[in-house]
């Protein structure tokens, strides 16, 4: 017999063989497009320039491609714990549907990360292998892209499902992305180096979980990465994981246990 947690998760599963092809399209196409545009389109401008130089020596292409990994895994962690949380608690009422089953709170919200977990790394796994077609990946250890791509994307998907599970009209996920997501993808190191930055919005960037999955992710795809310094970056994306998913099981017990 299957545990509770591995039941809310097929139930995610079963849900998704009805749309996975459309998703299946975009998942491919994302990275085709972006290290088509950004690594070799805008990469050629870069690299005939200086910009080498402040880029550790490496072509743009594959000083973006990592990055652009971590990036899509907050992405689509992001995505997932939004309106799809909303919806099972107010439209589509999934989470009652479930908790009218000997699941549990816990059982409802550790599937759904979980599942969360898995669509994360399709993406990644689909983001690799376009980075390897591309020849961006210059170590063997770029294979460890794959966890720390679930470590990003859980470590935005535990606190924005805390979020989500709070709010009673979709504006304020709307308001997430267009102040949160979106400037985090675009400053936390993902296009430029942080040190770019004015040196007062350096600590911010610092202290988002996606700087630390880039950084560590660049690392990774490059052969240059630490062990102490990796250890860092996993310990604080554990974190973020460890207290979102403490608030959200605060948050999901007092919005759907009457």
């Amino acid at each position: 017999m299957s545990s509770p947690v591995a039941r809310s998760l097929q139930s995610w599963g079963y849900r998704y063989k009805r749309a996975w092809r459309g998703s299946a399209v975009s998942t491919v196409l994302q990275p085709v497009l972006f290290l088509a545009a950004m690594g070799l389109g805008l990469g050629s401008l870069v690299n005939k320039g200086h910009g080498q130089s402040s880029l550790g020596g490496v072509s743009y292409l594959v000083f973006l491609a990592p990055a652009l990994l971590a990036a899509g895994a907050m992405q689509t962690a992001a995505l997932e714990s939004t309106w799809p949380v909303m919806a099972a608690v107010k439209w589509l009422k999934t989470y009652d549907a479930m908790l009218a089953t000997p699941l549990r709170v816990r059982d409802v919200l550790v599937g759904h990360l979980t599942w969360i977990a898995l669509r994360v790394l399709m993406t990644c796994a689909v983001f690799l292998a376009v980075m390897a077609a591309f020849g961006a990946v210059k170590s063997p250890e770029a294979v460890f892209l794959l966890p720390v791509g679930v470590l990003t994307g859980l470590a935005f998907a535990a606190p924005i499902a805390a979020y989500a599970v709070t709010l009673e009209r979709d504006s304020g996920l709307s308001a997430l992305f267009r102040f949160g997501i979106i400037p985090m993808f675009l400053f936390s190191g993902t296009f430029f180096p942080v040190s770019q930055l004015p040196a007062a919005a350096r600590p911010v960037a610092y202290a988002v979980p996606l700087w630390h999955g880039v950084d560590l992710s660049r690392h990774l795809a490059l052969g240059t990465a630490s062990l102490s310094t990796s250890l860092g970056h996993v310990a604080y994306l554990l974190l973020w994981i460890v207290v979102g998913g403490a608030v959200a099981m605060h948050n999901y017990r007092r919005r759907l246990v009457v």
